[in-house]
C-alpha cells in the first residue's frame, strides 16, 4: 500500500483521496509495527539461550534493497555466496539494545572471514539511530526499513529477531530474542555454512 496523495489505503479517512501528513504516516507505520511486535516483545526481555533454531530447508530469504544510515544502498541478493546475519531491531526495544554490543564484537571477528552482518531498523530515521549509536556504537551496516515493507515480507513475530542466511540464499537459522553474538558456539554454526555444511 502506498501512503500519500490520491492513494486509497486502510489508514486514510475513508474518502480514498485523502492526503496524509508526515505525522500521520509516521503514526500509521509505528502503529502497524507495534501491533505486530509489542505483544511478543515483552516475552524477550530476559536473555534467551545461546541457541539458533534451524528452519525448514529450501526457504529462500526475501530479497530487499534498503539504505543504510550513511546513505549506501544494500541489496540482499548482492551478498549471495556468503553467510549473512540479518537482525531486525528498534532503538526502543530493551533486548535489542542489550544485544547490539555483542553483535558489534561479533562483527569485528567476522568481518575478516567474509561473513556479512546487517541490522534492519524498523520505522525509525537516521537521526534517531545516530543518537542511539552514541551509547550503543555499531560498526556494521545499519539499514532503515522506515515503511515497514521489508519486515512484512519476513516472518518476524518479536523483537529482536535475527536470521542467518546461507550462501545459497536460503534461511538457515532464526533467533528470537537477544543473543550474545560473539559466543563461540553461535559463530561456529555460522562459519559451518560458509564451509558448505548445511544447518546442523
Amino acid at each position: 500500500t502506498v501512503l500519500g496523495r490520491n492513494r486509497g489505503c486502510a489508514v486514510c479517512t475513508g474518502r480514498g483521496q485523502a492526503e496524509m501528513t508526515m505525522l500521520e504516516i509516521t503514526a500509521a507505520v509505528v502503529g502497524r509495527l507495534l501491533a505486530v511486535t509489542l505483544p511478543l516483545l515483552l516475552t524477550f526481555t530476559v536473555q534467551a539461550e545461546q541457541t539458533l533454531t534451524r528452519l525448514p530447508a529450501g526457504v529462500v530469504a526475501p530479497d530487499f534493497e534498503l539504505m543504510d544510515t550513511a546513505g549506501n544502498s544494500h541489496r540482499l541478493s548482492d551478498y549471495r555466496g556468503r553467510p549473512v546475519i540479518i537482525n531486525f531491531w528498534t532503538t526502543w526495544c530493551p533486548p535489542c539494545r542489550e544485544e547490539i554490543p555483542s553483535m558489534n564484537r561479533a562483527w569485528h571477528i567476522l568481518e575478516q572471514e567474509d561473513i556479512a552482518m546487517l541490522a534492519i531498523n524498523m520505522g525509525e530515521d537516521e537521526d534517531t539511530i545516530f543518537i542511539f549509536s552514541a551509547d550503543y556504537p555499531a560498526d556494521f551496516p545499519m539499514l532503515m526499513d522506515r515503511s515497514g515493507e521489508v519486515i512484512a515480507q519476513w516472518p518476524v513475530k518479536g523483537l529482536p529477531t535475527t536470521y542467518v542466511v546461507a550462501p545459497d540464499g536460503t534461511i538457515a537459522y532464526r533467533a528470537i530474542g537477544s543473543r550474545e553474538w560473539d559466543d563461540e558456539g553461535l559463530l561456529e554454526r555460522v562459519r559451518a555454512l560458509q564451509k558448505g555444511k548445511g544447518p546442523d
